[in-house]
């Protein structure tokens, strides 16, 4: 009986974590409209200001952090829903952590401005994109390649 209520209770607090994860995906995805909408409304004023029509450098790499983050909010929503699926693949919900994080430590970079940042803070950063590089290519790329090798010795005729 107690086996049965600890169940019921187990059962009701999944439910519940279940619930608030689709709550959470539904405000990311209205956080990605609104950073979507930012994105054009930033564009279309600056684009109007004088010279029309025209860019500088820090006006195109301002809208490519905004893209990068956009999509950083797209990799946790679709990882949000990994986890509203009762049978989710952990591994998978890996490969989209790390990919999150390499997107994100790739979106610093490209906002960077190098006249005000430390070497330490560079070298810094440089190093955790290293590593989340070589995780990456340790958790999803050689597993990838390995799976693909052995389907295709498995499909060659003999």
């Amino acid at each position: 009986m107690k086996e049965q209520n600890e169940q019921k209770l187990l059962n009701v607090m999944d439910r519940i974590i279940h619930n608030c994860a689709l709550v959470i995906a539904f405000i990311m995805v209205l956080v990605i409209i609104w950073g979507v909408a930012d994105i054009l409304y930033v564009l279309y004023h600056r684009l109007i200001a004088p010279p029309v029509m025209l860019l500088e450098i820090k006006d195109i790499f301002a809208t490519f952090g905004a893209f990068m983050a956009v999509l950083i909010a797209i990799e946790i929503y679709h990882n949000l829903i990994l986890y509203t699926k009762g049978d989710h693949n952990p591994r998978l919900a890996v490969e989209i952590v790390l990919a999150t994080a390499l997107m994100a430590a790739a979106r610093k970079v490209i906002i960077f401005d190098f006249n005000e940042m430390e070497a330490a803070y560079i070298y810094a950063t440089a190093a955790v994109i290293l590593a989340l590089g070589l995780a990456y290519y340790l958790i999803v790329i050689l597993p990838n390649r390995a799976s693909r090798i052995i389907a295709e010795e498995s499909n060659r005729p003999e």
